[in-house]
């Protein structure tokens, strides 16, 4: 026994022993893609910044634990490298581009030359050969939307600049991966007419080959053949290598294949699980370890030694913002479009995260671009990701609310608003009086009354017209099994759901409840809201449990990404719905998702019977806004109030700024519930922090909250 104890545990075993083992290495890098994201996104920065450091602590210049050159790492990157390509392809929106492709063109060409030229210039004023000259040229061309997000929450999303910057993505990504690819090619041989014309030749019949066998051979397969998500999925993976290592045999870089792959299969792939798995995979495994290995290749003295000679970095932060902002003024003044409008174009060409950084990679390890690059690529990075989305958050509500219709009169400022923003116009009728299909999840009996309550509310809005209740239990067969009786839980349920079409039989409202057995909680749930054409999906919530949270995600989290429809969150803090009748709504714009706030708040009076409640509308004013801007926008909340209602209902609250968070706290000491809105998105399947001041606020108030959220996209 000893002698096989011995020898199941050898006497060189260590943490160092370990550290070089395939399984040790991949643990490792598991537990820093698992642990480092939620550390650093209180920093406002992508989670992929606080991966480049932890890869930065964990390599040879720092703790030693990984090696940049290990098998393991390397197979593992290198899959991150494409895959996040393949996602940058993959979640472009083609009928986006389509609608406005001509000015999309122009404004992506603008980018491209000018991105070229102003990196060619840095590269030959620092003494680089032509090839890594053009290689930065590329890194500065590309970019990656990252205020995207910001915008559809302010609900500006429609406004055609918007549209236009994001089309121009996908010619300036795949202008410069072709010429990457071009540039790699002629960096393995030597410059001349003929290479150059040769590699052009091959770059064109494979992205012809590509694109056009995907779009043949997958529309049969994905929309015919094949119906088993977990086989969809397994030939998306097998399309991206085969495209990966076509691009090599080709003799362009890999990277520009996984690219093509993914705008390829973008228009065959339908919507559902499937598409949603391949971008989930890459987001949660291969894309982090991609950063992390990139941060084990920064070394120290190199890093030292940029900084004392700043000049090259500095001057690739300063090209690359001066560039963006030169060609969005030129487009913006050729398109017509207001100040604004070029600012929100400025913002969003600015982040260079994606493609840039798996471009960069890639001339590093080719030996084609050196540390000082690779380190002033990061600089540039950490730089514009943080100032775009900053640059995007000052001047959306600008874009939502122009300033030159302030000096007009309220009519006609109300007339051009509705001309430029019809989705604004829309909330102009009557909505509230629309019924609603409502989904709701029981589980506790403690809370499911108030739930139910809150949702009858939300159901018909005053309207004679009935909605539906849709209460559902959930029932996750292999937790219930480990817990001892399957059985036993599904009796649970159908007991809950007794006690559900009782409340909704003392409430008067039109119920039907469902039973439901999943092993994904949080996707049943959304799937449900899916399969009965919901139109909202309310849940609710208590004291959540920080360290679960913190290391594997909140299940209202999960239901929000994977709804959709709407998510309604609601914590009732033990008070009953009958005693709501003093509602704050914080109003960050006049955009319609802030509409969608009042109208909550309007159902949840509109349905009460002899309620004489009242709605506040609190607006935190830019304290440089003159009392005539206040009393503007104090008109147009106003036009917020249905014909034939009391003025005593709504109250109009315009408070100076800023201390958005303390204003909102010192007044829901007042008011019986407070409603709220929080978004969470994606950009080339990076996750982008956008909710952590509504989640903070939430923790901080003491009265009941409901929190409307839109599905992740």
């Amino acid at each position: 026994m000893n002698a096989l104890l011995a020898a199941a545990a050898p006497s060189g075993a260590s943490i160092a022993h370990l550290t070089h083992h395939p399984l040790g290495i991949f643990a490792l890098l598991v537990a820093i893609a698992m642990l480092v994201p939620p550390i650093f996104r209180k920093t406002g920065l992508p989670d992929l910044v606080g991966l480049l450091i932890a890869g930065m602590l964990v390599g040879p210049n720092a703790l030693n634990w990984l090696q940049p050159n290990g098998e393991t790492i390397t197979l593992f990157s290198d899959i991150g490298a494409i895959y996040l390509l393949f996602i940058v392809g993959l979640e472009i929106d083609l009928d986006e581009f389509n609608r406005v492709k001509s000015r999309s063109l122009t404004l992506g060409v603008l980018h491209f030359l000018f991105g070229m030229a102003t990196g060619i210039s840095i590269g030959l004023l620092f003494n680089f050969p032509m090839v890594p000259s053009i290689l930065i040229g590329t890194l500065i061309a590309t970019h990656t939307p990252l205020g995207y997000p910001i915008i559809r929450s302010y609900g500006a999303q429609r406004d055609e600049s918007v549209i236009v910057s994001i089309g121009s993505t996908i010619l300036t990504d795949i202008a410069s991966l072709l010429v990457l690819a071009i540039a790699m090619g002629l960096g393995k041989g030597s410059f001349s007419a003929t290479n150059l014309a040769s590699l052009i030749a091959s770059v064109s019949l494979f992205a012809v080959i590509v694109v056009f066998s995907i779009r043949t051979i997958g529309g049969k397969i994905f929309k015919q053949s094949i119906n088993d998500e977990n086989r969809i999925f397994l030939a998306v993976l097998l399309t991206l290598f085969i495209a990966s290592l076509g691009a090599e045999l080709a003799g362009v870089e890999k990277i520009a294949g996984a690219f093509l792959a993914g705008l390829a299969i973008n228009s065959v792939l339908p919507e559902g699980k499937a598409k949603q798995q391949v971008i989930f995979v890459g987001g949660a495994l291969f894309i982090p370890i991609f950063f992390i290995h990139l941060g084990l290749l920064i070394d120290f003295n190199s890093l030292r030694s940029s900084f004392s000679s700043i000049e090259l970095t500095a001057l690739m932060v300063v090209g690359v913002i001066a560039c963006k902002g030169l060609v969005s003024v030129i487009a913006g003044r050729g398109f017509g479009y207001n100040g604004n409008q070029m600012v929100m174009m400025w913002s969003l060409a600015m982040p260079q995260v994606a493609a840039t950084l798996a471009a960069a990679f890639v001339g590093y390890e080719a030996g084609l671009l050196n540390a000082s690059v690779l380190n002033g690529v990061l600089a540039m990075m950490v730089v514009t990701a943080s100032l775009g989305p900053a640059l995007t958050a000052r001047s959306v509500t600008q874009l939502v609310e122009p300033e030159d219709s302030i000096k007009t009169s309220s009519t006609n400022t109300s007339d051009e608003r509705n001309r430029s923003n019809p989705e604004a116009a829309d909330f102009a009728l009557p909505v509230v009086s629309r019924p609603l299909k409502i989904v709701v999840p029981v589980a506790n009996p403690a809370t499911e009354y108030g739930l139910l309550s809150m949702a009858s509310r939300l159901l018909n809005g005053g309207s004679s017209a009935p909605g539906q209740l849709l209460p559902m239990a959930l029932v996750c067969p292999s937790l219930e099994e480990a817990r001892g009786s399957l059985n036993r839980a599904v009796a649970a349920a159908r007991d809950r759901l007794n006690e559900a079409a009782s409340i909704g039989e003392d409430l008067k409202v039109p119920t039907r409840c469902l039973l439901r057995l999943d092993e994904d909680i949080a996707g049943g749930m959304s799937r449900s809201a899916l399969e009965q054409g919901a139109d909202l999906l309310l849940i609710g919530t208590g004291q959540p449990d920080k360290l679960r949270n913190w290391l594997f995600g909140d299940l209202v989290d999960g239901v929000c990404r994977t709804a959709h429809c709407p998510v309604v969150v609601v914590n009732l803090a033990g008070q009953g719905v009958d005693d709501l009748q003093r509602i704050l709504v914080p109003i960050k714009d006049l955009s319609a998702s802030a509409r969608e706030q009042f109208e909550l708040a309007q159902r949840l009076l509109a349905s009460a019977e002899g309620s004489s409640g009242v709605i506040t509308l609190l607006h935190i004013v830019d304290p440089r806004f003159s009392r005539h801007d206040r009393q503007w926008i104090e008109r147009e909340l106003r036009r917020w109030q249905p014909p034939g209602e009391s003025e005593e209902r709504i109250r109009i609250d315009l408070v100076p700024g800023p201390g958005i968070d303390q204003t909102i706290q010192r007044s829901s000491r007042h008011h019986d519930l407070v409603i709220l809105r929080s978004q969470r998105r994606r950009v080339a399947g990076l996750p982008i922090p956008a909710s952590d001041r509504t989640s903070s606020l939430i923790r901080q108030l003491k009265c009941p909250t409901l929190v409307i959220s839109e599905p992740l996209l």
